[in-house]
């Protein structure tokens, strides 16, 4: 009983990692990366669409991507959500394609991205100690129906803290690599 509330508990807490890293795909760095767009919603046919559905995004140099949609149609649609998107990218249509140039981020724009990814970590690390705390909160419910032991109970917490502490170590380090990333020029 208590492995599976610790193994639920890590499910959920590496949930909270997955959703980290994929917020932190889109936040945007020295380089080029089809995960800084690919998520944008489009306007296509009345309704929403993300844009890995609609074109193939690659990365021919270290600075600019490339859409290719899969219907030159949508290109005019394409081009109004990056200019309506907070990227602060101008896209370049020749027609058939569409170029997004990444200038180099600014030292001021830099030190807000590090704070938005600070800011980030710090819901993961709430979210893994809600995770924590609700485990906790099981363990002690079973305890007191008599389905555990009291030793039990504190073998289970200490499984829980040292799974805690585990996935915070893991998403400090999620976070330094990002923050690295948005400091290389």
């Amino acid at each position: 009983m208590i492995k599976e509330l610790i193994n639920d508990a890590e499910k959920r807490m590496r949930s909270a990692i997955q959703s980290l890293e994929d917020d932190l795909a889109g936040v945007r760095t020295g380089r080029a990366s089809p995960a800084l767009i690919e998520k944008l919603s489009v306007e296509y046919y009345g309704s929403p669409v993300p844009l890995m559905q609609l074109a193939t995004i690659s990365v021919p140099e270290p600075r600019q991507l490339l859409i290719k949609p899969f219907d030159i149609g949508s290109v005019k649609d394409i081009e109004k959500a990056i200019l309506a998107s907070d990227l602060g990218l101008t896209p370049m249509n020749d027609g058939k394609v569409i170029r997004l140039n990444l200038p180099p981020l600014t030292e001021e724009r830099r030190r807000d991205l590090t704070k938005f990814v600070n800011n980030r970590l710090e819901d993961a690390r709430i979210a893994v100690r809600n995770v924590r705390r609700d485990s906790i909160k099981d363990l002690r419910d079973f305890e007191q129906e008599k389905m555990i032991s009291e030793d039990d109970l504190k073998h289970g917490e200490d499984g829980i803290q040292k799974l805690t502490d585990k996935i915070v170590e893991e998403i400090s380090e999620v976070g330094k690599n990002k923050e690295h990333e948005i400091m290389e020029i």
